[in-house]
Order: C-alpha cells, then structure tokens, then sequence
C-alpha cells in the first residue's frame, strides 16, 4: 500500500528479485516509479478498495507510513485476523537484509548523497553489493538492487516506520556499520525537539554489534552527545585534527572541488571530482570508510582504491540543472532544512562565482512549514542575492502564530540588504521570474542569473516550467 512513494517502490523491486509475487495500489499513481514498477512487470492498482483487497486475498499487505486510520483498505485489514501486514522496514528486516553486511547511513541531511556514494564505490570494486537509496543516483542502474555479495547499503531514515510502528525506520535495519552523518532537529511532525531525536538516535547505537563500527562525524557536537558507545568500534571523520579520517585542504571551484582523504596521518587519496561544498566532501570520506570497511579491510582501509570517486556525478535533484545558457541557469535541489540551504549556497557560490543568484524557497516539509526555523531560514536565505518566496505547503493544517510567516520573513530579509518576495501562489512566483532573464539581455556584462528552486516536492511544476520557456526564450 503506497508503491509509488521511492522506498516502497525499490522495497518492490527487492522482494521480487527474490521470488515473491508482488503487486500494489497508490492513489494517484505517478511517474517515475510507476514507469520503473511496470517495467519490472509489477502490476500497480488505482487507488485504495477493500472490496478488490478481500478478492486478492494476499499472504501479507506491507502498509506504507503515508497510510493512516480511515483508509478503507487499513480498516479492513485491521477488522481481519487472518492476513498478517507489516510496515515497510520491517519487511526489509525481516526478508532483504538476513544475512548481509549492512551499511546503514543515518543523518539529518545527506542520507542519499552517502549511501549512493558508498554503494557506488562497492560496486566498482567488485563487491556485488546490494542497495536501496531514497533516490535516484545517476551512477547506478537504479535505486534498489539485490545483490549477490554480503554489504548492502541502505539508506536509514529516522522518520517512523508506519501507523502502527512509531519507532524510527533504521531501528529495523540490523546494522552492522552505522554512519551518523549529522544530527540536527527535523521531522517536527514526529519529534518534539533534539533530545528526542537524539534519544531515537541512541536506540538505533544500541543494536551495534561489538563486531560493527559506528562511523560519525567528528565534528558535529550533537553527535558527540550521543557517546560514548562502549560496546562498538567508534571511528571519527571530519576536518578537525582529532578524527581518525581527516578531511585535508578543502578547496572548491567552479570545475569541482579538491581535498585529501588521510586516515590517521596516513595519505589515503588525493580527490577531485566535479561536486561542490565540503558536506559532499564529508559524504565522500563517510561512504569511502564505510565501503572500505563492508569490504573486509578492517586493518587497513587504505588498502581500499577510492580512484573511482573522480567520476561520481552525484543524486538526481541535488544541484540538478534544467536549463543553461549565457544569460541564465535554473538549478534545483532538495535542501528543505537551513543548514542544508545555508550550504548549498555557499557550494553554488564556488560553483557559479559569476553569477548574480537568485534563491527561490518552498517551505513544504513539516518542518519547513512552522515558524521553528523561521529566524534559521532567514540567516541562511540571506546568502543570496534576491529571494522568491514560495506557499507555505498545506499551510491551512496549522494555525497563523504556528507556521512560517513569509511575508515577514520577505520583509525582514529586505531590510537587511537582500530583496525578497513572498508569493500567495507559486503561479505569481513564475510570473515573476519570467520577466527577469529578459531585462538582462541589454546588459550582457552583468554576468548572467542563477535561479536555483530548493524544495523537497515539486515546486508546483514551477522549475521546469520556467526552465522550458527560457529554452523557448519565451518570456512575453
């Protein structure tokens, strides 16, 4: 129930490549996982009925966390007492991961970025690993894949597991390497503040084996609150001198970055590769200790060749451009949390040094949508040169002193320097962009426009959309 979302739909993929029938329904059934279920020939149905679920008869429904109470087929399965169901993390525990080495990589941002990062390199070298990544990386076949070799690499969300199962999804997947990338309070849907999120965060340390290792990020003093952790093997990587994989001399370019890997003041490589900022470096060296270590190089990880890191080319959606021509780039990525956002920015300033950058914000996740991080955004907004602001996402669920105010923070944004609009409709935030390509063509030493779109849904179609009528060079 909910195939379409891009773990249920891998999760799929999975279960089928190991003999199972499968087959499930969604409400609005939609590309792209709808295009890669039916290519593996797994049949999708419209929408959620109970009647034509009794006819099915399944041996088991896996319910996905976007089902709730008063769905008809969640009722009806609950009424019944023959027909087991499942969340979606617990069928991988219980089917995919027995057996394996997994690589469970953790954090409040970079989740997707690292666990495809480390699949990538296992799988260059030989590994047959096996993996499931909430995205889409563009240097494997896919976002799911069996495998035939012991590491399987998944990506470990703390959001809950389903209706019925409020424990965050990693608890589920038998780590044997743990990565915590990074913590920070998210998910305000789920958890009330960082100690809670921290306390999800110790349960998931806690079913480390003494034969796993958790590998942290050294610099980040909310993960340091979570230790010690006695029982495992504990790696540190990050900037500072203190880690046991350093991360040296950090430079980043229009062409790409560079920086050395050293694991306890032993050169391991010399990178350089085309992605931008240092959290995509610190993603590198987390994934590359990981891969190396489900590798079976404990005693050396150095002994692990990291040559293939020069030609990874990243997730779909991060920093993804649409359009490009002299007078202007549309760029989209997924940032929805202002330290991700601040970040980002500051990688598309090395990135496109010339350019004049224009930021446009869709508050769409839970968090996002409240006035949490109302001053946060602000400061990481700021960054920019001019900021859109984007409808605040099901703004009707919450009253007006609870969520993000944009127009204050429009205002506020202006009165320090940096213009910024807030927007009652995202239709108003196109017609706004529109015009502005066009007023710079008589000025072609201006150094042309960066439009970047950060949001974690799609924008009203706005990206993609601006992005055809520049390549049209319709802009009446």
């Amino acid at each position: 129930m909910g195939i379409c979302g891009t773990a249920m739909g891998n999760a799929a993929l999975l279960v089928k490549a190991q003999g199972y029938t499968v087959l499930g329904c969604d409400a609005g059934v939609y590309p792209p996982m709808s295009e890669v279920l039916a290519d593996a020939d797994i049949e999708v149905l419209e929408g959620f009925d109970a009647a034509r679920l009794a006819a099915l008869a399944p041996d088991q429904v896996v319910v996905g966390n976007a089902m709730s109470r008063g769905n008809p087929e969640v009722e009806w399965l609950l009424n019944q007492s023959g027909i087991p169901f499942i969340s979606l993390p617990a069928l991988l525990h219980n089917t995919v991961l027995p057996g394996r080495w997994p690589v469970v990589v953790t954090g409040t941002h970079g989740k997707t970025t690292t666990s495809a990062l480390a699949a990538y390199l296992l799988d260059v070298a030989g590994a047959d690993p096996g993996w499931l990544i909430g995205g889409v990386p563009q240097d494997l076949p896919g976002g799911a894949k069996l495998g035939g070799g012991a590491p399987f690499v998944i990506e470990g969300d703390e959001y809950d597991s389903a209706f019925f199962d409020k424990r965050s999804k990693f608890i589920h997947y038998r780590p044997q390497i743990a990565v915590l990338n990074n913590l920070e309070f998210d998910h305000a849907d789920i958890f009330r503040d960082l100690e809670d999120v921290q306390r999800s965060f110790r349960h998931f340390l806690r079913i480390l084996p003494g034969s796993g290792y958790a590998l942290i990020n050294g610099d980040d003093a909310n993960i340091a609150a979570l230790l010690p952790a006695d029982w495992t093997r504990v790696l540190r990587v990050g900037v500072g001198p203190g880690n046991d994989l350093v991360i040296r001399g950090f430079r980043d370019a229009a062409e790409g970055a560079s920086f050395e890997l050293v694991w306890r003041g032993q050169l391991w490589a010399a990178v350089r590769w085309s992605m931008h900022g240092l959290f995509n470096a610190r993603n590198a060296a987390l994934a590359a200790l990981a891969a190396a270590l489900a590798d079976g190089r404990d005693d050396d990880p150095t002994d692990f060749d990291l040559a293939a890191l020069a030609d990874f080319r990243g997730v779909r959606r991060r920093q993804d451009v649409l359009h490009a021509d002299e007078r202007c780039v549309v760029l989209e990525d997924f940032a929805h949390h202002p330290t991700a956002v601040a970040a980002a920015i500051e990688a598309l300033r090395a990135a496109y040094p010339e350019q004049r950058m224009t930021v446009c914000f869709e508050p769409r996740s839970n968090t996002a949508a409240t006035a949490r991080f109302q001053a946060e955004f602000e400061a990481a907004l700021g960054r920019a040169d001019r900021v859109c602001l984007g409808v605040v996402h099901r703004a009707e669920r919450m009253a007006p002193e609870e969520r993000l105010d944009t127009k204050a923070m429009a205002a506020a944004l202006s009165a320090a320097g940096c213009p910024a609009e807030a927007f009652d409709e995202n239709a108003g935030l196109l017609a706004h962009l529109r015009a502005q390509p066009a007023s710079r063509d008589a000025d072609p030493s201006s150094g042309g426009e960066l439009i970047v779109f950060f949001t974690n849904g799609s924008f009203d179609g706005v990206p993609r959309e601006l992005a055809k009528q520049l390549a049209r060079r319709d802009f009446s």
